[in-house]
């Protein structure tokens, strides 16, 4: 395409221009011709003698075919190359003439010298009148040498292009073929550099909610650990399975079968359910929406009632503070209810039966805060703890996960320390949406409120510390 257009430009400008020094060729040796034609002419007007005129003609010089010629005077007559129609033309019009002959052109300028007229002729070769004739091959290697140069860079400046093409293509497909991870150099012209960095940022776009959307899977697996925790205690609270010892009727074979195999199938379901959560992805980044309004009193008062129930079969103290009166957050309710189950769970998991807890809720500083206290073994390592998918117990380490996510979402944050029971204490910080935080730092904020739990408890009954745990 490029030679083609550059061959037909080449032809627009340069042959025109081709012409055009023809033209100015051709005039310039008829001008020499003319010139040298007033040498005889002036000579004439002085004087008629043969001898001056000769010396005039000698004296305009150039090639001696080509020399003037005087037709009237008898001077060199017989050399002359225009016949008598051309000469008596020229004596008629009484004007310069320019006639085409074989082999060139003449000039024949009439000379009125009294009652006769004298006629000058000068011969041009077609040599003369086609001095440039060079110029036609220079004009097309000039021509050449254009549409070379013009390929060349368009051949340089497509080859970008193309590459830069063929590298989005081969990303592309990658992408395709479920490599997420592809990602290509931005080159070539500048739409195709602004389409690199548009294919970047939608595979990273890609990466992210792949991420998400196998952390929610995982987030959700998670959260069937809590009617899955009930059945295991509800299994455990029953008789024994034990059938190898004492007589038992069929009936009551049949039964301690039958808890055999839901514990069984509990065990499975534990063993699937963690096998989920730990094929997921831990890696994400969200782009959360502004979250829902929800009221954290109400909330906690609905988790208690189902925790409150199951405590009681386990013979664990448990109180309730704070969530008398109507305290929103910015969270929606299924997720703030998930956190409170999340970290209440943890409390059932991992200690011991008749291990008191206790759940709190307050507003201060522009946050509302949400503070879970157990008097079980504690947390050895609360930063470990707070890393998604981090646990030494055998999990999936994403119950205090959930919980942080929820505070973040929130504005707020999430962490540990020693419970004025003995154990963990887990306070969740929500932003307050009814109120302006204060210039104040969040973990101060969270040891002022466990310093005053333990004041407040100060001389009153403690229960036993327990070795620290990882959860």
């Amino acid at each position: 395409m490029t030679a083609g257009v550059g061959t037909l430009l080449a032809l627009a400008f340069l042959v025109p221009l081709g012409l055009t020094l023809g033209g100015q060729a051709r005039e310039e040796a008829i001008a020499d011709a003319a010139r040298r034609s007033a040498l005889v002419t002036g000579a004439l007007a002085i004087s008629t003698d043969a001898e001056v005129v000769t010396r005039a003609i000698e004296a305009s010089g150039g090639d001696p075919a080509t020399r003037p010629v005087v037709h009237g005077l008898g001077v060199d007559s017989t050399t002359g190359r225009a016949d008598a129609a051309q000469l008596a033309q020229a004596r008629e019009q009484g004007r310069s003439l320019v006639v085409d002959i074989d082999g060139g052109v003449l000039r024949l300028d009439p000379v009125v010298l009294g009652e006769r007229t004298a006629v000058v002729e000068v011969f041009v070769p077609d040599a003369a009148l086609d001095a440039g004739g060079g110029r036609w091959w220079l004009l097309i290697g000039v021509a050449v040498a254009l549409v070379g140069a013009a390929m060349l860079v368009v051949d340089r400046l497509a080859a970008r292009a193309a590459d830069a093409s063929r590298a989005l293509v081969k990303a592309a497909l990658a992408i395709g073929d479920g490599d997420l991870g592809v990602r290509v150099e931005p080159n070539g012209p500048r739409e195709l550099v602004e389409a690199g960095h548009a294919f970047n940022r939608m595979a990273q776009r890609l990466v992210a909610a792949r991420t998400e959307e196998r952390e929610l899977v995982a987030d959700l697996s998670h959260r069937l650990r809590t009617p899955l925790t009930v059945l295991r205690l509800d299994a455990e609270a029953l008789e024994s399975d034990d059938t190898s010892v004492g007589s038992f009727s069929q009936a009551e074979l049949d039964y301690r079968r039958g808890i055999r195999r839901i514990r069984q199938a509990i065990v499975t379901l534990e063993g699937e359910i963690d096998v989920l959560i730990k094929t997921t992805r831990k890696a994400v980044a969200t782009e959360a929406a502004p979250p829902a309004t929800c009221d954290v009193s109400e909330v906690v008062r609905d988790r208690m009632v189902f925790w409150a129930a199951l405590a009681g079969d386990q013979n664990r103290p448990h109180r309730v503070s704070g969530a008398q009166l109507r305290i929103p957050a910015p969270v929606p309710r299924a997720e703030l209810a998930a956190a409170l189950d999340a970290v209440i769970g943890n409390v059932f998991r991992y200690t011991p039966q008749g291990t008191a807890f206790e759940v709190a809720v307050s507003r201060r500083d522009g946050y509302v805060a949400i503070r879970i206290d157990d008097a079980g073994p504690g947390i050895a390592n609360p930063d470990r703890a707070l890393r998604r998918g981090a646990s030494d117990q055998g999990s999936t380490g994403l119950g205090l996960d959930i919980a942080k996510r929820v505070a973040l979402q929130a504005n707020g944050s999430v962490s540990i320390d020693r419970a004025h029971l003995g154990g963990a204490s887990v306070v969740m910080l929500l932003a307050d949406p009814e109120a302006t935080p204060r210039q104040v730092s969040r973990f101060g904020l969270v040891g002022r409120m466990a310093r005053e739990g333990r004041e407040q408890k100060a001389g009153g009954r403690r229960w036993p510390r327990q070795r620290p745990t990882d959860r």
